[in-house]
């Protein structure tokens, strides 16, 4: 499927079939989260969070994808990630744009 952050597709036509998203709230590991900790006192990128992160994104995506499958679309457009502190060592993260069926 294709997935683009821009709102239009060039020369091609499409119709609109709705909003697609899909979303996942997630956490991390104790043990990584200790280890962070002690990396927080010394500066640097934290890999157990960008793991994290990236894993979540491919999880909401994936999921976005599946109810654009769903709808019937060949396509994403405007597609966008947010992500949000759900509470201490969690996070949601969501993927959404407008599914179309390319003509």
């Amino acid at each position: 499927m294709l997935i683009t952050t821009t709102d239009v597709i060039p020369g091609r036509a499409y119709q609109p079939l709705g909003l697609v998203r899909g979303n996942v709230a997630y956490c991390k590991h104790l043990g990584r989260d200790i280890m962070a900790s002690f990396k927080n006192l010394a500066g640097g990128e934290i890999n157990s969070y960008t793991d994290m992160l990236n894993e979540a994104r491919d999880i909401a995506e994936a999921r976005m994808v599946d109810q654009a499958a769903r709808l019937g679309a060949d396509a994403i457009v405007g597609m966008r990630f947010m992500n949000d502190t759900v509470c201490e060592g969690t996070i949601e993260v969501i993927a959404y744009g407008t599914a179309v069926k390319l003509q």
